[in-house]
């Protein structure tokens, strides 16, 4: 069984309250917020790494996406980041070129899950063979060019596209 896992508690400015919550455990203030990260791999040849999603997620089963989740309680999001691509990828981007790029928020309230979103964009040289997913997560993966994820977006089975869809401009 996992461990359980606690979420640190941001206020509107994006600071640390110095509180935590269970993970998953929407109870949130309108006024309080989680953060999570995205990470964005790209090969120096343009491609990007895409993930699906596991057939047996709750939420969007099959969509195709970038790897992420969570920041876990007293950790930094750059950390989260690249800890959420080595577990989903096996790709460790940590000497890679690239880093932050920029973040957005989501308001949802009344239902106990406002959040910050964290995005990087890391660049490195990697072949398909390296590249060893996480199977609770994921079911398969691509290297897609920019119009290839414009149309999965269009075709509304890529996560986040509206959010992040600059990152992929390069």
């Amino acid at each position: 069984m996992d461990k359980e896992e606690f979420w640190d508690i941001y206020d509107s400015d994006k600071n640390r309250t110095g509180r935590i919550m269970r993970r998953n455990d929407w109870n949130l203030a309108d006024d309080e917020y989680h953060l999570t990260v995205l990470g964005v791999v790209m090969r120096r040849d343009g491609k990007f790494l895409i993930t699906k999603r596991a057939m047996d997620k709750a939420w969007a089963p099959g969509w195709w996406e970038v790897s992420g989740g969570a920041c876990m309680a007293g950790e930094e999001s750059e950390e989260a980041v690249k800890r959420e691509i080595l577990e989903e990828t096996g790709l460790d981007v940590s000497d890679w070129e690239g880093g932050y790029v920029f973040s957005y928020h989501r308001e949802n309230p009344g239902e106990g899950d406002n959040y910050f979103v964290d995005i990087y964009r890391f660049v490195g040289d990697f072949e398909k063979e390296d590249v060893h997913l996480q199977a609770e997560e994921t079911n398969g993966f691509m290297l897609a060019d920019i119009d290839t994820i414009r149309q999965l977006a269009e075709e509304g089975i890529f996560l986040h596209y509206d959010s992040i869809k600059q990152v992929f401009e390069v």
